[in-house]
């Protein structure tokens, strides 16, 4: 016969193995959007990619040394409009410079133009939205139609009067002077497109329950604008700012290409792609490498964007 304090011995220790096993595999805590997303974004290779080419594209403007030992402002007269060779990877320009060396260094000034234009343009388009999207009704229409009148400003040639405004004939500013004002001229013409879709969420925000909680138990403005409102809208202003930020480095070129923004002394990518227009049917080879740095990074930033997007909406899993 079974010993029955054998059966009893053995009830309890399943009992509590049991136990261990609901507290082992129990219910787990919940995962927030911003965890949700990470682990969607850790496996789509080409979140990966665009994360791998921007992070060295941020280590080549954080230290150019480590990835070119010569000099960008050295001209050698005699390497002039040489193509690519086993001493200089991407050639020399018209006036004797490393083309390897300057597309290196260039990208410094590049990529502080795309941050800061991004960081402007965000911080100014999240404060007039979120603002128009709370109070509503006449500061609403107010603030909508004062951004409606940048809106309708095309951006090439808004950039061109607010350029030449600030630079007349003959001025010789600065190089941060020329940043300065580079980021400045795509700030004010971009913070529209934040503004409307800060707006936009924050008109979906402030009717959510825990929005007219906070209200009703007498909770300022700025309590909870900056405490509910802010972190529950800022998802899709920054997908916008990550593909904006490509784009404001693709404006840069495009700028610097017209002759009125980023230029000489400052090295950048825009600066270099201007500086090859003459040169591109007998020496493609000097826009060829800055270009393709643009254009690399540009859809690097994309595509980062398009996956963070992805991956902050609910209706995609």
């Amino acid at each position: 016969m079974t010993d029955p304090n054998l059966v009893g011995g053995g009830g309890a220790d399943a009992a509590e193995l049991s136990r261990v096993d609901d507290s082992a595999t129990g219910p787990h805590k919940p995962r927030s959007l911003w965890n949700d997303a990470w682990r969607q974004l850790r496996r789509k290779p080409a979140f990966v990619a665009s994360a791998v080419i921007i992070a060295l594209v941020v280590l080549i403007a954080i230290a150019p040394g480590l990835f070119s030992s010569r000099d960008a402002g050295f001209s050698d007269l005699t390497h002039a409009n040489e193509g690519p060779s086993a001493d200089a990877w991407f050639g020399y320009d018209n006036q004797g410079y490393d083309v390897y060396a300057r597309t290196i260094y260039g990208a410094r000034a590049s990529l502080l133009v795309g941050v800061f234009s991004t960081l402007l343009t965000v911080l100014i388009g999240s404060i007039v939205g979120i603002l128009a999207g709370y109070y509503g009704r006449l500061v609403d229409s107010l603030l909508s139609r004062f951004g409606d009148i940048f809106a309708g400003l095309p951006f090439v040639l808004g950039a061109i009067v607010i350029l030449t405004t600030f630079n007349a004939p003959g001025t010789n500013p600065g190089a941060v002077t020329i940043i300065v004002q580079v980021v400045c001229s795509i700030a004010v013409l971009s913070w529209p497109v934040a503004m409307r879709i800060m707006r936009s969420a924050t008109l979906v925000a402030k009717q959510l329950d825990y929005v007219k909680a906070a209200r009703g138990l007498g909770a300022s403005t700025p309590r909870i604008i900056f405490r509910h409102l802010l972190p529950n809208t800022i998802a899709p202003v920054l997908v916008y700012a990550t593909i904006a930020l490509g784009a404001f480095i693709g404006a840069e070129a495009t700028l610097a290409y017209l002759g009125i923004g980023v230029r000489p002394p400052v090295i950048s990518w825009g600066v270099m792609i201007s500086d090859s227009r003459d040169y591109f049917r007998v020496d493609p080879h000097m826009l060829l490498f800055p270009g393709a740095f643009v254009t690399l990074t540009v859809l690097a930033f994309v595509m980062l964007g398009d996956g963070i997007r992805d991956a902050l909406d609910p209706k995609s899993r």
